[in-house]
């Protein structure tokens, strides 16, 4: 497969009036990263919406992952009546969906009815990150490095057993196995086409630790596209699994094994795109001041930001020492047990963000990421010296280990509120507490096994 060219609204009229495409998805990014909207008939959505927008209800940044209507958002409830937002199609987003038949896809920014940026939409909350990055003539650049696992029943299988005795694709470590990955090698190869199919740019695919675990992995690109990007492919990889009869997750930790990371690298360059973060006369490490300030804005912030990190309860069973997730908040040249690692080399020196895992939302990762690095340049933070050695054995600073811990740290946090604003530092602070309420009520089969007969 050749690779397409971008899509254009010139080229969708043609492939509508020609009988191509059919169908338009129209979507947004909610609170837990997830794309919700509508299929719209193609020829109404060249008519009305290409140059328009259509509406959704403002629960979808308001709601649990179940999609229940829960108390506490300034900005959606049954007092004010659950009114609309608009939807507004970003048209550089268009991209086609190859494993749709018909199908074309795109991401919308979310308004007011009165023409406002919706303050709680991930999408906005990077955008003016972004914009504040802008300023300082500045641009990211974003890869991220998606895990997740691949099981032999169907979703539908899987729900119905409580998620329990599934199979694995694979039933042994395969990470960097050719013989391993080739058992699975079917579906990530149809998912890599796809996305190929669908404007990104894949590097590779490989086995992971975990069994049945593989990442796919694509080229870095500008913040937003990254995430974007990584929205899309996250929905059409469970799509395709789907239509093949197989499940896959992305959630941060399945079983006691290894769990689903995504890693985040990240860079600044110049407004013309020169590497900014790099100075080959620093012979340690090759990194500019500016380069330095940004690291140091990453550690400075990165416990009261890690509710952007690890967005769900799940999130936090990953960090424990010796899994490859990262306990301590420090950083390293090339060290895995570190939060931050510094890799690469001139041009393609990026730092990477291991505290995030398969759930995280990427737009609000890297916005956290973006406002913490300007942080770091703006007040010219000292780095610490890079850390050697085993992290997990240190008395560093460690990533929270709870949703209640991360929640106390973003809840009081005046730097947050005031690069954020109070109202998005609000809502995810309700986010999170309707999310622990709900887990503090749930019995798990974990009491039930311990106290069922033994208590």
């Amino acid at each position: 497969m050749a690779r397409p060219l971008p899509l254009t609204a010139e080229m969708l009229r043609e492939d509508v009036e020609e009988g191509r495409v059919d169908t338009v998805a129209v979507a947004i990014t909610d609170m837990q990263g997830r794309l919700q909207g509508k299929r719209i008939d193609a020829d109404y959505f060249v008519d009305e919406v290409l140059t328009g927008y259509t509406e959704g209800c403002n629960y979808l940044l308001a709601v649990d992952v179940d999609m229940n209507t829960v108390n506490g958002y300034a900005m959606s409830s049954w007092d004010s009546g659950y009114g609309d937002m608009v939807m507004r199609p970003d048209l550089a987003t268009l991209h086609r969906v190859p494993w749709q038949p018909g199908t074309v896809g795109v991401l919308c920014d979310l308004e007011t009815e009165e023409g406002e940026p919706v303050y709680a939409s991930p999408r906005q909350i990077l955008r003016r990150q972004l914009d504040r990055l802008d300023a300082a003539g500045l641009g990211a650049y974003v890869g991220t490095e998606l895990e997740f696992m691949v099981f032999q029943d169907s979703y539908e299988e899987a729900w119905l057993s409580g998620y329990r005795d599934l199979t694995p694709a694979n039933l042994y470590n395969v990470d960097y196995s050719m013989l391993g990955t080739a058992r699975v090698e079917p579906l990530l190869r149809r998912i890599r086409r796809s996305m190929t199919g669908a404007g990104m740019i894949v590097e590779s695919a490989k086995g992971e630790c975990n069994f049945g675990q593989h990442e796919i992995a694509f080229k870095y690109q500008s913040a937003l596209r990254t995430c974007d990007n990584h929205s899309i492919y996250k929905t059409g990889a469970k799509e395709i699994a789907a239509q093949e009869g197989m499940a896959l997750t992305f959630m941060a930790k399945f079983n006691e094994r290894e769990g689903n990371s995504c890693h985040i690298h990240l860079s600044f360059r110049s407004a013309s795109g020169e590497m900014v973060m790099a100075d080959h006369h620093d012979a340690e490490f090759g990194l500019s001041d500016l380069g330095r300030a940004f690291i140091a804005g990453q550690l400075a912030h990165a416990h009261e930001l890690t509710l952007m990190y690890a967005p769900q309860i799940n999130s936090y069973k990953r960090y424990v020492e010796g899994s490859f997730a990262p306990t301590a908040i420090r950083w390293g040249r090339d060290n895995r047990t570190c939060a931050f690692r510094l890799v690469g080399h001139g041009q393609s020196l990026r730092l990477e963000n291991r505290v995030p895992g398969g759930d995280v939302n990427p737009y609000l990762a890297v916005a956290g990421m973006v406002a913490a690095g300007l942080d770091g340049i703006e007040r010219n933070l000292p780095l610490e010296e890079a850390f050697v050695g085993n992290a997990y054995d240190s008395d560093s600073t460690h990533v929270p280990s709870t949703m209640g811990e991360a929640l106390a740290a973003w809840e009081s946090s005046d730097w947050v509120r005031s690069t954020f604003g109070a109202q998005v530092h609000e809502h995810y602070s309700n986010m999170a507490r309707i999310e622990l309420a709900d887990y503090d009520r749930t019995v798990t089969d974990w009491e039930r096994f311990r106290s069922f007969e033994r208590i």
